[in-house]
């Protein structure tokens, strides 16, 4: 995990994510449709940034190809993690396996093995740091096992660490996908509307769960919302997509009730 002090100027930290001309098109039946088009971003370790834009716009594509799930068009654009490529011309560069540890991706649905304890979901998260003869009957080792405790009673879920997974809650099920993530190693926290299926208070311990692993862990945090309110409330600087272009990159403060209703 990073040390980067918070009051360093954002200006001054390293920048964890660049993306330089990434575009992303999909072939479909109807013909060639655009997710995401000529995009130039960059952000700096320990930012709280919201993606913000209707369904659609882009953002779910954006964050798979920071992950590594989707690659962007072959051409001049490149997405770099770390100041090293990770994609260069469509293609994942030869650094992007190990580039990608250092990324965490969370998602809407959880992703989690219903059937297996919530212990050995997050211990999934270092899965590929380890031999895959391993990692496939669950032979982690004593420090993997320690490590993934650790971050289960970070998150508030070391009682139900040998429940099945199936018998948490929505709002346990996000948790446990976090500590998936913090066992991983990550150092940039990616999380695809996180809360758009909890209720209200799973969605308000979860959002205060992101800042505080923001806070304490120094944690680099990208997540798409529908929500503008909670991006107001909890994150420092927003991205905001329209059919795959930026149309706006500042200060969450800066949003005004014009420009979301043009959104």
């Amino acid at each position: 995990m990073s040390e980067t002090p918070f009051f360093t100027p954002i200006a001054d930290r390293e920048v964890v994510v660049r993306l330089v001309a990434a575009s992303r098109t999909f072939r479909t039946d109807s013909g060639l449709r655009p997710a995401l088009r000529d995009l130039h971003i960059e952000i700096r370790q320990g930012e709280r940034v919201a993606l913000l834009g209707a369904s659609g716009s882009g953002k779910s594509t954006l964050l798979r190809c920071l992950c590594g799930l989707e690659t962007i068009d072959a051409g001049a654009g490149r997405i770099e993690l770390f100041g090293r490529p990770a994609q260069v011309d469509g293609r994942p560069s030869a650094e992007a396996r190990a580039l990608h540890r250092q990324v965490g991706m969370v998602f809407q649905q959880f992703n989690l093995v219903g059937r297996a304890s919530v212990m050995r979901n997050v211990l999934a998260g270092r899965s590929a740091a380890v031999p895959l003869w391993r990692s496939l009957p669950g032979w982690f080792p004593m420090a993997d096992r320690v490590r993934a405790l650790q971050a289960l009673d970070a998150i508030g879920l070391s009682e139900q660490a040998f429940q099945r997974a199936s018998t948490l809650s929505g709002g346990q099920q996000q948790r446990a996908a976090l500590a998936r993530a913090l066992v991983q190693g990550a150092r940039v926290l990616l999380a695809d509307e996180p809360v758009a299926s909890l209720d209200p208070e799973s969605t308000r311990r979860v959002m205060e769960l992101l800042q505080e692993l923001h806070r304490t862990q120094g944690l680099t945090l990208i997540a798409s919302l529908h929500h503008v309110g909670l991006a107001r409330r909890h994150f420092d600087r927003v991205l905001a997509l329209r059919d795959g272009t930026l149309l706006f990159d500042g200060p969450t403060g800066a949003l005004t009730p014009e420009f979301l209703r043009q959104l």
